[in-house]
């Protein structure tokens, strides 16, 4: 499993817009970035691998 990257709210938005219509809420707050710890979480409720997110990025 490759790293998961520190990112802004938003930037974790686009990266899971996935064609299926999977979805999850994502905290976006100005000047904030979102850990490996919480991103791991999010990707977990979205049903989506690191290596598939990756790609989205």
């Amino acid at each position: 499993m490759p790293r998961l990257p520190r990112l802004r709210g938003r930037e974790v938005i686009a990266a899971l817009r996935h064609p299926d219509g999977r979805r999850t809420v994502v905290p976006v707050h100005a000047g904030e970035t979102i850990g490996p710890g919480l991103l791991a979480k999010i990707l977990k409720d979205a049903e989506m691998e690191a290596e598939e997110f990756a790609r989205w990025l």
